[in-house]
This record gives C-alpha cells, structure tokens and sequence, in this order.
C-alpha cells in the first residue's frame, strides 16, 4: 500500500501515558509558603517522601492525564494553590515515579487536606471535605460488595451441579441489585452531591420483560425501554463526565449495541449529544474530536458521511477554531474530498489519456458496473492486487458486464514503461481501460483552480477502488475485492 499523502488525525487535547514517562517534569507548581492568590487550598502530606515533586491526576476519557504536581517539603508537606479551580471529578495523586497512590474526589470547594503513607495508602485520611466523606463510605461498601460478587462468580464458573449453579446465580443477582440499591440511596439522599452526578453517569437500565399487547408479545419494548432511559440523569454538557474511568466506555457501549449502524441513525445520535454538550468547555471539543476520529476514516463502509455531515453543521459554523493550522486544513480537505464520493452519488467525471494517447471518459463507458482501480506501478500492494482484480474479472466479472477501469496516479514518466511491462509480464492487457493524466491536463486544471481527480475521490492512499452502477453512481468504495465481489452478487439479486 502506498500513501500519496498523509492523513493526519486531529485531537485536540493530549491524554497523558504514565508508561510513556521517564523522567519527572514538574507542572506548574506552587511550593509551600508561596503567596499565590488561589481558590484551590489542597494540603498534601505524603510520607516518606521528601524535597521532592509529587503530582496529582485524573482519569480523562478512557485515559489519565496528570493535571497539576507540587513539591514537598523535608516534612512531606505541600500545597496545591493553583490559579483557578481544577474540575471536578475522580483523581488520584501520584508518586515521583508516576504510579498512582491513592483516589479522591475533587469537590466544588477544593479546600481540604490530604495525608497518605504509602506503606499503608489505602489509609490514606482526607479531612474538610464532605464529598471525600461519602465517597470513602461508598468505596468502602463497593470494594466489599465487588470482592463478594468476585467470589461467587468464581464459585459459580466452578460448580457441577444445577442446583449449585441455581443457588450462586440466584445469590449474585440478589448481591448485585444489593449495591445497585446502595448506589440509589445515595443519588437519592444526596442528589446534588459529586458522587450522585458520577453514579448517575455509571448507571445502566436494566432490559425489562418483554410485554404481552393486545395478545402479542412487543419484543422490541425492552430494545427502545433501555435506548430511551440510558442517559436519564447524565448531562451531557458536565465537563465533570470527562474525569471518570466510565463515561466513555458507557458512551460507546450505547452506539455500539443500541444504535443502527446506518451513518442517519449514527448522526442523528451524535447531533444529539453534540448540540446537548454545547456549553460544556472541556467535554464539547473532547467529544467533537473524538467522534471526527471515529468516522473521518470509519471501519463501516459508508459511514464517513457521519464526518461529512459533522463538517457541514458544526466545523463549517465556526467549530474550526478548536483546531490548530494543520488539523484545520486536513479536516477541510478532507471533508470536501468525501462530499464527492459519498455512497449513492454520481461518480465525479474521469477525462483521462490512455495508453495509445486517446481520451477515455467514464461516463461514456457501458456495462452493468464499472470498477475503478487508482493505482502506482511502483506500489507493492497494486502490483499484489491488480493481478486479482484481473483474475476476478476473467472469472466472473466480465461475463457479468464489469468494466474495468484503472487510473495511474504517478505524475513520473518513468513509470508509464514500468506500467507496460506489468501489465505485460501478469498479462493483464485484455479487458482493462489503463489511463493517466497528462501534465498538460494537470496544469489546466490547477489553472482553473478546479479540484483534482485524487480530491474528487480521496484518493489518498493506492490501490483505491471504486464499484459504480450503470448509471456511474458510487455503489461501494473502499472494500476487499471479496466484499466487492458480494456487492456486484447483491445487486444482481435485487438486494
């Protein structure tokens, strides 16, 4: 495979890898006794360490990222004073040698005090700080109830007998809606608190039966009960979700087991959230980012029209500014690229030379498809699958009405004899269509400022295929010349 040009995909924010670190650098630190105007009084004793730099993190996305370190002092002593509020969520702080101690909960208020050793850190003592209270009390329940529900799934994976089985499942069912009622209780107690906002963001529906209706069991009720109740509770504008381990492993659970793969369905979701998350500072661009990753070059056929539709209601409307120079040029490009080769969409005009000098144009070939092919004859890979392609169409294709039609991308005269002895040494020279653009034609085009054939149908990389019907509309693109082979199949069937 070869790359024309690289495709760079933007994030906005760094996630920070404690693996990756070799040697410790301090982040804007505030040292103890500094005078430094600051809403943030965290105290810090962390035993035995000493004259030395310790950090405090958080969870961020699926990742973790340190967010602030402090030095301490020859008591172990230090203070975390930084010039505006950190936000809030699950933290932990972390040793000289990055590896996390202990967890905490970064309230509203951010004053309060911390005292560790880490010979016994998970005594770790937080003092004036309410949350901290109820977070301890509810990790101490939830280590409990997971270290009984661990065991009775080791007993039940271990059990010979029906009745033991019935037994152990019957008691895991009941342990687990114990702390699921444990965690109701404490939304429900303390409904404005951080740990409520974090279990709410946590919690799952649960599917219901299926209901009988007019004598009919709906068993699609259970499907849209769970769809429609997922979020209850979760804002999706609250930066805080961001500093949680579950928020976006919940988030692409939900698109993955509850949301049609159709890019509509996908998008229609996200536009959603998006415009939802809207005010949020940290969670709006994270998310923004996260799903242009996703779907600029998506795993599903088809479903870069979710990016394409992205571009056109959020980047195309000011959104941009997220970005620095080079991410804003490559999503730009890239998007204009695949607004013109989307699925069902006539295929962009082909007015090449062949190999004799003549003009071929695309549209004024027959046949019930067309496959196009852009290609290099110095690539490795094209070399590896034109060979096929021919193969597939001696086979099967040509008595099907496949025209083939295959574009070299190389702008080097040298290869146009490399070309010729390819295609003569894998005799490949019946039944292909083998064009290229001419300089001429190239330096016209450029001059009239319209956009290139390799803009036209992204064609970023080599091979790239394309399989259009017979009116020349994009039927499928992208795919292994297998999964080509079962479009042409569903299509001659009706599919």
């Amino acid at each position: 495979m070869k790359y024309i040009t690289s495709i760079v995909i933007f994030c906005t924010i760094s996630v920070f890898s404690f693996a990756q670190v070799t040697q410790p650098k301090p982040i804007a630190a505030s040292k103890p006794g500094g005078e430094i105007a600051s809403p943030v009084n965290i105290k810090l004793t962390l035993k035995p360490y000493k004259q030395t730099w310790v950090y405090i993190g958080s969870y961020y996305g699926k990742g973790k990222t340190l967010v602030d370190s402090v030095f301490l002092d020859a008591e172990s002593k230090g203070i975390f004073k930084p010039a505006k509020k950190y936000t809030q969520g699950i933290y932990f702080v972390v040793s000289p040698k990055y590896a996390i101690l202990f967890e905490f909960l970064m309230d509203e208020k951010q004053h309060f005090s911390m005292e560790a050793d880490t010979a016994k850190r998970e005594d770790a003592v937080i003092k004036g700080s309410f949350e901290n209270d109820l977070f301890k009390t509810y990790s101490e329940f939830s280590i409990k109830q997971g270290k009984l529900l661990s065991d009775l799934s080791d007993k039940f994976k271990q059990s010979t007998s029906k009745a033991d089985s019935s037994k152990l499942r019957t008691e895991i069912i009941k342990e687990n809606k114990a702390l699921q009622q444990y965690r109701d209780s404490v939304t429900q107690k303390y409904p404005n608190s951080l740990l409520s906002t974090l279990l709410n963001a946590m919690k799952q529906p649960e599917y219901p039966a299926i209901p009988i209706v007019n004598g009919k069991a709906d068993s699609l009720y259970p499907y849209h009960y769970v769809k429609d109740h997922f979020w209850d509770d979760v804002e999706f504008n609250d930066d805080r979700l961001l500093r949680t381990p579950f928020f976006e492993p919940k988030l692409d659970n939900y698109f993955k087991t509850l949301v049609s793969a159709d890019p509509d369905s996908i998008y229609k979701e996200i536009k959603y959230i998006m415009l939802y998350a809207r005010t949020g500072k940290e969670i709006y661009p994270y998310l923004l980012t996260k799903f242009t990753n996703k779907y600029i070059n998506p795993e599903i056929m088809g479903q870069d029209k979710v990016f394409v539709k992205m571009f056109e209601d959020f980047y195309a409307k000011g959104d941009t500014t997220y970005l620095n120079a080079a991410s804003r040029k490559t999503i730009v490009e890239r998007a204009y690229s695949l607004m013109a080769n989307q699925l069902g969409n006539p295929a962009p005009p082909l007015d090449l030379t062949d190999s004799a000098g003549n003009a071929v144009s695309l549209y004024k070939l027959g046949g019930k498809f067309t496959f196009v092919v852009f290609w290099d004859p110095t690539c490795g890979h094209c070399k590896a699958e034109l060979p096929r392609i021919d193969s597939m169409y001696k086979a099967r294709w040509k008595g099907l009405g496949v025209t083939l039609y295959s574009v070299n991308v190389s702008s080097d005269k040298n290869t146009a004899q490399e070309l010729k002895k390819f295609v003569q040494e894998k005799n490949l020279d019946k039944g292909w269509i083998y064009t290229s653009q001419t300089k001429e034609a190239r330096d016209e085009e450029q001059k009239a400022g319209l956009p290139n054939y390799r803009q036209l149908y992204d064609v970023y990389k080599t091979p790239t295929m394309y399989l259009l019907d017979d009116a020349k509309r994009i039927i499928a693109k992208q795919l292994s010349l297998e999964q080509f082979n079962d479009i042409i199949s569903a299509k001659l069937k009706g599919k």
